[in-house]
């Protein structure tokens, strides 16, 4: 019955949400753009945590004195972005992984299509990032602000200017490595760099060819807290990052 239910949800497209990675203690999912890891307050908000907790209730039988089954989010990504988020299925899980996150996370990269490119092939950004309070716009410096350090590691994976039929479409993919992980840090550091991620007005773009923001959580690795052993989780770019709205060529 869990094994039916579970492979059930996987093929209901209509929740977004496909669960990559199954286990007594962890759940590894990818998210769509367009839906919050966590609500807002707002009633009858969909979420990844509201469908993960339907998803654990319908499929588990494991109650203990009276307690519904639930989850427990990890981390979590922004709104608009795609890709792989961790969720933990008991309150010990949870704590294990948030308190040596740091060191449990030992690879995540994201990509994205950009407007223009990086000057270089590669790269590192380092700045403070700090948020206006009133706007909740996160506002990047580079020197320490009194906000938190952000480091990102880039690498160009295509440029407009490569050879290919689309060479003068204006857009790139890129890939990036997070040393930290800070609220809309790839997002700014793309417009520190000059070229904002497509379809992120927030941050300087002008262009939203596919009607969302063109950042995608692509991999995750990390230490499993109880087992020892490195996860290790990979996406491929998304399809609309392909798409010929970009004209990027192949990638």
């Amino acid at each position: 019955m869990r094994k039916e239910a579970s492979r059930a949800y996987r093929r209901n497209s209509s929740d977004g949400i496909r669960i990559v990675y199954e286990d007594n203690w962890l759940l590894v999912i990818e998210k769509p753009s367009g839906m919050l890891t966590m609500s807002t307050g707002r009633q009858g908000e969909v979420t990844a945590y509201s469908m993960l907790t339907d998803y654990v209730r319908d499929t588990s039988y494991k109650r203990t004195r009276g307690m519904r089954p639930r989850v427990f989010i990890v981390h979590r990504i922004d709104r608009d972005t795609s890709g792989l988020l961790v969720f933990a299925k008991d309150q010990d899980t949870k704590e294990a992984l948030q308190g040596n996150w740091s060191n449990a996370v030992t690879a995540r990269t994201y990509v994205a299509v950009t407007e223009g490119s990086p000057h270089n092939n590669e790269g590192t950004v380092t700045s403070w990032l700090k948020e206006d309070p009133r706007s909740l716009v996160m506002y990047s410096s580079p020197v320490d602000n009194g906000g938190q350090k952000a480091v990102t590691h880039y690498k160009v994976l295509r440029r407009p200017d490569d050879d290919g039929p689309n060479k003068k479409s204006g857009y790139s993919l890129v890939e990036f490595e997070l040393e930290t992980g800070r609220k809309n840090q790839i997002r700014i550091h793309c417009a520190v760099l000059g070229c904002p991620v497509a379809g992120d007005r927030k941050y300087g773009a002008r262009t939203s060819p596919i009607g969302r923001l063109a950042l995608h959580a692509r991999t995750l690795s990390f230490i499993h807290p109880w087992t020892g052993k490195e996860m290790n989780f990979s996406t491929p770019v998304p399809k609309s990052f392909k798409s010929r709205k970009f004209q990027t060529g192949t990638y």
